[in-house]
């Protein structure tokens, strides 16, 4: 039972039952005074008194919650603990919270990882609705994230797809075909453009110093661990004796983490402010470094001193890493895992590539437009494998109804995305890989996945994210033939969810067996 550990040993009979029994009879009362709205409340299971449904979960959590739907409903209330969760699993309903009841589940439920990981609720995802979130998300949509910085940046992402290339041609001894592992290189892939886009600094790559590499796989193992913290069924956030005893140290390994990151992003932050100091006899940047992340914030930290705290910029800078480069590498990891279960697949986007890309030219970003087969296949990737199955929680600010059912105020929502995505009333062959169903306009028009979250609390990165995947599974196709390794050449690529997270990936990495195209040798040898 993921995140549920129970052990009474440590309190004596006499305080326990006691406890126990006050906060049953709380929650008998409070169920009580809730059942005077009209509307009625969604359906619900069975559960266990004092636990709620917890002891229901078990991993990966969107599968056990999309197999609850399917026998209740798509609109479902759960209990955790001593807390009411609505869980949605319909498109109709998850667009009904996010359009007609946006503002009520605008905010976020103070989760511990909010308080710890999210700077004390003050980061993008974390924060409540109010006027420092909404600075949050205008300093991300229209300085960071905006349309014209992701164009102004689109040669730094199409260097580092170059890099891959090199890198994977590096590593090639040949003759014939050569087993890889992608994982790392995809996430060394995402961490240097995201660093990039921050502080104009690389870390993988093959000239990088030791504490460079160093920092790199430290910051690898903390978006790992802070990953496998991450998610909606923590016991501690739900059940207040769990929480009280810290039941598995879940509170302590937050701290740590917490710790852990800081400290590297401080330490960035320091970094760059010595560099700009010195960097040049007037202490001006230049023009590259001021279209860094970094610069931006110390800019408005010399304006505005009070709002943007060394804190604050941590707590940006951590949210951007965080969220930048693990759901971007999970994704490119499905994606070349779906084409190598589906060969015919990977032919066509072979020769949409070839007809598109000018002979004895490298794919850069500028050539997506003219790819929109590559395009419909990183959205159809995005439909069958979100990298966050299940949206980042909100919460109810005031009553509401849902799909006919009341909702009270203090609900903490949960879509799934990953059963929305597979609902066979909205797509045809839903688990099937068809990237071709989002080619026509109509397909564009009525089928919208929702990997990035809806309404206003949608994630700002959808652009960014978008590009860098299709990048890279663009150019790793133009230039090299792939195929399965030997053991999973017969049952296809395993395609198994990994089981706790937020961010969720493959069970297993991904092993490739990889060589160069014959009729790219002469440009892949010029790099």
């Amino acid at each position: 039972m993921a995140g549920l550990y129970f052990s009474t040993t440590t309190l004596s009979t006499a305080v326990l039952i006691p406890a126990l029994l006050l906060l049953f009879f709380l929650l008998k009362h409070h169920n009580n005074t809730n059942n005077k709205n009209p509307n009625p409340k969604p359906p619900s299971p069975s559960g266990l008194p004092f636990i709620g449904h917890l002891h229901l979960l078990n991993p990966p959590i969107h599968r056990s919650l999309a197999h609850l739907s399917d026998l209740h409903g798509p609109i479902l209330l759960l209990r955790f603990g001593s807390r009411s969760v609505l869980v949605v699993s319909s498109s109709s309903a998850a667009e009904e919270c996010f359009t007609v009841n946006d503002i009520a589940f605008a905010n976020r439920p103070r989760f511990l990882f909010g308080k710890y990981l999210g700077h004390c609720y003050a980061t993008i995802a974390w924060a409540p609705y109010g006027p420092h979130w909404r600075n949050l998300r205008r300093i991300s949509t229209l300085e960071v994230l905006s349309t014209h910085r992701l164009l102004s940046s689109s040669l730094l992402r199409s260097d580092e797809a170059r890099s891959l290339v090199k890198a994977l041609l590096r590593d090639y001894a040949g003759p014939g075909f050569q087993r890889t592992h992608l994982k790392l290189m995809f996430f060394g892939l995402a961490y240097n453009v995201i660093m990039r886009m921050i502080a104009n600094k690389r870390y993988f790559d093959e000239d990088s110093d030791e504490g460079s590499w160093k920092a790199a796989k430290e910051f690898w193992e903390i978006i790992k661990d802070v990953g496998s913290v991450a998610g909606p069924s923590n016991t501690a956030d739900f059940v207040p004796l769990a929480r009280w005893l810290d039941f598995g140290a879940y509170e302590k390994r937050l701290k740590s983490l917490k710790k852990r990151r800081d400290e590297f992003v401080q330490g960035l932050i320091e970094k760059y402010r010595a560099r700009k100091e010195t960097g040049s006899p007037d202490g001006q940047c230049s023009p590259a470094e001021r279209t860094m992340v970094i610069d931006l914030l110390l800019s408005m930290q010399e304006d505005d001193p009070e709002n943007y705290s060394d804190d604050f910029i941590q707590g940006f800078i951590a949210q951007m890493l965080t969220a930048g480069i693990d759901t971007s590498s999970v994704t490119m990891e499905w994606a070349m895992s779906l084409l190598l279960n589906n060969p015919e697949t990977l032919k066509k986007l072979r020769a949409e590539v070839d007809a598109n890309i000018e002979q004895g030219s490298l794919m850069e970003e500028g050539d997506l437009h003219k790819l929109p087969y590559l395009q419909a296949l990183i959205t159809e990737t995005l439909r069958l494998y979100p990298s966050v199955p299940l949206l980042l929680p909100h919460e109810s600010s005031q009553d509401c109804t849902v799909g006919g059912f009341h909702v009270p105020s203090g609900t903490v929502l949960i879509v799934n995305a990953w059963k929305i995505h597979r609902d066979p009333e909205i797509w045809e062959e839903p688990d099937k890989f068809k990237p071709e169903r989002f080619l026509s306009s109509e397909g564009k028009e009525r089928l919208r996945t929702m990997a990035f979250g809806l309404g206003r609390r949608g994630c700002p990165g959808e652009g960014l994210a978008m590009r860098m995947v299709a990048l890279v599974v663009g150019i790793l196709v133009q230039c090299f033939e792939w195929k399965r390794v030997e053991e999973e050449e017969e049952e296809g690529v395993d395609l198994k969810h990994q089981g706790v997270g937020l961010t969720v990936g493959k069970a297993t990495p991904l092993e490739v067996m990889y060589k160069p195209r014959e009729d790219m040798a002469g440009l892949l040898f010029q790099l």
